[in-house]
């Protein structure tokens, strides 16, 4: 299934839904009101082959609670992204068996073509 996990409160994810080509090909879940379930979590971790690449390092949470200071294991990241959805790298969109995490200009740049091709 064609998914976008992402936060209806942040301003990135609205700013780059609203850009999407063929958005309406996507099921929309809210992270905060539809928390991450493990099942969701590990279709992520298959396409993306670590949960690191999930988490978020910039959230808030990560540096009050003093994680950058951790050597987290993949189990940690595991772990944390299913407790708290501020810890999930966002948006998270899988899309014809392909991940595509963040808000970086090249991610967005590939989704955009990835969604142009429907």
């Amino acid at each position: 299934m064609n998914k976008i996990y992402y936060l209806a409160s942040c301003d990135t994810c609205r700013k780059i839904i609203k850009s999407l080509p063929n958005s309406d090909k996507l099921t929309f879940i809210d992270i905060r009101q539809n928390p991450i379930s493990e099942s969701d979590l590990e279709e992520m971790y298959q396409l993306s082959g670590s949960y690191e690449a999930l988490f978020s390092k910039k959230a808030q949470l990560y540096k009050s609670l003093g994680l950058k200071d951790k050597n987290l294991t993949e189990a940690d990241y595991k772990k944390y992204l299913l407790e708290h959805y501020t810890f999930l790298s966002r948006p998270v969109v899988l899309f014809n068996n392909e991940i595509f995490i963040g808000n970086t200009q090249p991610n967005v740049l590939k989704l955009t073509k990835a969604l142009q091709s429907v």
